[in-house]
Parts: C-alpha cells; structure tokens; sequence
C-alpha cells in the first residue's frame, strides 16, 4: 500500500444481514460516515438487509465497514458482505438515506 493513501479515494459497496431494520442502522452509519468523512448512501431492502455504497480514503472506509459489523446498540449483524466498486463513478456530496428498494 502506498504511504500517500490520503488522496487516493476508493468505493465499496456493502450487503448487511441481521436485525437490521427498524433499529436506526441506517441514520446510525449516516452519522458516523459523516464523522469519518466518508460519503455515499444507505437504504433498507425489501428482503430485510441494508445495502449501502462508501467513498473515501482507505482507511475511513474501512473503519465504516469496522463500525457496519456492530452497527448501533439495537441492531444485531449477522453478515456484512463487502465487495470492490473499481470505477464508483463521482462520489455524492455527504452521506445520504435513500428509500427502500
């Protein structure tokens, strides 16, 4: 990995399972990618799991996806299902909630 890591920007995109919803997960990983700088979004899923999408420098993104497996104190995570986005397109502007697909 190279020593300037601050400028390079990378995107993952995340599956979470457990109990998941209805517990503030989502407006939970808005404010803490926002406390880490990271942006993207989040949005609940008709099958039950939280999908988002992360932009950031390395190491906030992993700290995002660090927090993702406990998520807040109501929730209970079972999986977190990571994978590389190699070209993320334009990173969104902060850390948004999207509707449920």
């Amino acid at each position: 990995m190279p020593n300037n890591t601050t400028s390079t920007v990378v995107t993952q995109h995340l599956f979470i399972r457990g109990h998941v919803q209805g517990v503030g997960y989502r407006w939970s990983m808005a404010q803490t990618a926002e406390r880490l700088g990271v942006t993207g979004w989040v949005r609940n899923r008709s099958d039950g799991r939280v999908e988002a999408c992360a932009w950031g420098p390395p190491e906030a993104v992993q700290a995002l996806i660090d927090w993702a497996h406990q998520g807040p104190a109501s929730a209970r995570v079972d999986a977190v299902v990571v994978g590389n986005v190699p070209d993320g397109g334009d990173p969104p502007q902060g850390f948004v909630q999207r509707d449920t697909v």
